[in-house]
């Protein structure tokens, strides 16, 4: 899929305009008293607005049976409630409660003291949350969140706050993502990490490069570029993939970047960014056809 912000897309809405109706017209296009008109990000407007709504209302309408019977055979499977909630960091930094289906053994979540992040054949996942997390079905409640206007389609993925970064706190958060679909393999990539190290790991390599990805999609999203990332989406849920090649053998991690020593906190993420943020990034976009230019 393409993401967009070529050359033939940074044209003006001047360019657009045909040339007879410009002769006339002309002053409509000319600022007035010092005002220009600045072009609506796709990724903050009304307009994706308005489609997340209808959207979410579709999908929560079609979907309401099977998601009762989801809840009733987790209930029967397992002990605890059905839904998982959670508290995320949203748009401007708000906090909001997500919705997931529950896939993990109740109270083994980081709220009772469990694992913040999640690795392949993780433990606390139950055998239907397996199936839910391997299809995205756990994923459905989250439309509820979309409706009340704390989630989008398309976007970052909400975080935790320790992992938020102001740069993604610029959009709703969304049910997929450029990123979403880059590292849809995360937890097969956390899993070559050893456990002790797997919070510092995920900081150090994974969360600057998630950010890079969903900030430089999210600046130039389209509506037609959001369309095709939700149906990529869809495909990927069937469809075999691969790792990015860059995260394919971890233990080659430069140890100058592990072992760098630093005054600040700040000094100390420049220097893992310079090494690992333009040339993972870089690999993992490019290793991905979904995300890449087709």
């Amino acid at each position: 899929m393409y993401i967009p912000g070529s050359s033939k897309e940074q044209r003006t809405f001047e360019q657009f305009i045909p040339s007879a109706f410009k002769g006339r017209f002309y002053v409509l296009l000319k600022p007035v008293h010092g005002f220009q008109s600045k072009p609506v990000n796709w990724s903050v407007s009304i307009p994706k607005r308005i489609l997340d709504i209808a959207a979410a209302v579709l999908v929560l309408s079609i979907f309401a049976v099977p998601m009762l019977i989801i809840a009733v055979l987790i209930r029967l499977t397992t002990n605890g409630p059905a839904i998982f909630v959670q508290t995320r960091v949203g748009l401007r930094g708000r906090l909001f409660a997500m919705y997931k289906f529950r896939s993990m053994t109740a109270g083994t979540d980081r709220s009772s003291g469990g694992p913040t992040l999640t690795m392949d054949g993780d433990a606390r996942i139950t055998p239907l949350g397996r199936w839910l997390r391997k299809f995205k079905l756990d994923e459905l409640p989250q439309f509820y969140n979309v409706l009340r206007g704390e989630m989008s389609l398309v976007g970052p993925r909400p975080k935790l706050h320790q992992y938020a970064e102001p740069q993604s706190l610029e959009y709703r958060p969304g049910i997929t993502g450029a990123a979403t679909v880059v590292f849809r393999f995360e937890e097969e990539i956390l899993k070559q990490a050893q456990p002790l190290d797997l919070d510092a790991f995920y900081a150090r390599r994974i969360k600057p490069l998630k950010e890079r990805i969903d900030g430089r999609y999210m600046r130039h999203a389209t509506l037609w570029s959001d369309l095709g990332l939700i149906l990529t989406t869809f495909r990927l849920v069937f469809a075999p993939g691969r790792i990015p090649a860059s995260f394919r053998n971890i233990e080659r991690i430069p140890e100058a970047v592990s072992t760098k020593k630093t005054d600040t906190d700040g000094l100390h993420f420049a220097a893992y960014q310079t090494v690992f943020e333009k040339a993972d990034c870089e690999l993992a976009v490019a290793d991905s056809p979904e995300i890449s230019s087709s």
